[in-house]
């Protein structure tokens, strides 16, 4: 009899009868996978993680400024004012030397992705941060240029009443 139930398999040395399934453990999923379909990680405006764990940001650059600065963080993209012509590659070099500044990183972890020859470019940050972190930045340079811009034109007014 034995050596009848090690033919049969596993069914048969639990007991089993002929057609029926070996219970499942309790909150084992299939052999790894689970019952959702993979999704995306969130997009967070510009900036997204890939899925093999890089952060990228989309941004619209804006080249011949008079100075450096993010001027806005829309859903799509991030402007960046970039004070250098966009000849021979000037404005993406600037751009690849300013945004290390403004998000704390080595210059060798923020490298042009896309758009070497566009307005439109993606950068990828070679670096363990979250997207919360870098859109978190990007906001307060934002909110900088805004109280700089306000400055600005307070004192120009205040200038021009006297």
């Amino acid at each position: 009899a034995e050596a009848l139930m090690l033919g049969r398999g596993a069914r048969a040395s639990a007991g089993l009868p002929l057609g029926a399934e070996m219970p499942k453990k309790a909150g084992v999923m299939n052999k790894g996978k689970s019952q959702e379909p993979e999704r995306p990680p969130p997009s967070l405006g510009p900036v997204t993680v890939e899925p093999r764990g890089s952060v990228t940001i989309a941004i619209r650059t804006k080249s011949g400024s008079k100075q450096n600065a993010v001027t806005n963080v829309t859903t799509e993209a991030m402007s960046v004012a970039i004070a250098a012509p966009p000849s021979e590659g000037e404005a993406n070099a600037k751009l690849c030397q300013y945004l290390p500044k403004v998000l704390e990183l080595r210059k060798s972890d923020v490298i042009l992705d896309k758009g070497d020859k566009s307005h439109e470019k993606v950068v990828r940050l070679l670096t363990s941060t979250t997207a919360e972190e870098i859109l978190e930045k990007l906001k307060q340079q934002v909110e900088k240029k805004e109280k700089q811009v306000i400055r600005n034109t307070s004192l120009r007014s205040f200038l021009n009443c006297y």
